[in-house]
């Protein structure tokens, strides 16, 4: 994990892409932000070799290509699993079916997404602060 590395969120909803360019800005955040409105481009961002994130923040609707499936697609390609970045979702689809089938796919963290500023800010806070304080095979 690269703890100075880009932040990648991937969520399509333009009013959250604003409300988290937001909240990170509050937070004082240093790395990079890098949005990505789809599964498919954030697979393509994440699948050059010179690409070492800090952090993947996932909706799981998505266009062109869900959350659930970049993750499983992340899980087969050894060269970004190698890379042990964190994988986390962040969605208002929070049932326990879909909690249980992100958990299947390995992932790191499921977050429901809040639907106001100040919820959302402490749970990206919290999101961070684990991160950022947290071991991992390429960090330790």
């Amino acid at each position: 994990m690269n703890h100075k590395g880009p932040i990648i969120i991937i969520e399509d909803d333009f009013d959250d892409q604003q409300m988290l360019k937001e909240i990170f800005a509050e937070l004082q955040v240093d790395n990079e932000l890098l949005l990505l409105p789809d599964g498919a481009s954030a697979l393509r961002y994440l699948e050059q070799p010179s690409v070492k994130p800090f952090l993947v923040i996932s909706d799981i609707n998505l266009p062109r290509m869900s959350g659930f499936e970049v993750r499983a697609k992340i899980d087969q390609h050894p060269e970004i699993r190698i890379r042990c970045v964190p994988y986390v979702f962040l969605s208002t689809a929070s049932s326990k079916d879909t909690i249980c089938d992100a958990y299947a796919l390995s992932v790191q963290g499921f977050f429901t997404k809040p639907n106001n500023f100040k919820d959302l800010k402490e749970t990206i806070r919290c999101i961070l602060h684990y991160w950022q304080v947290g071991k991992a095979p390429n960090n330790s």
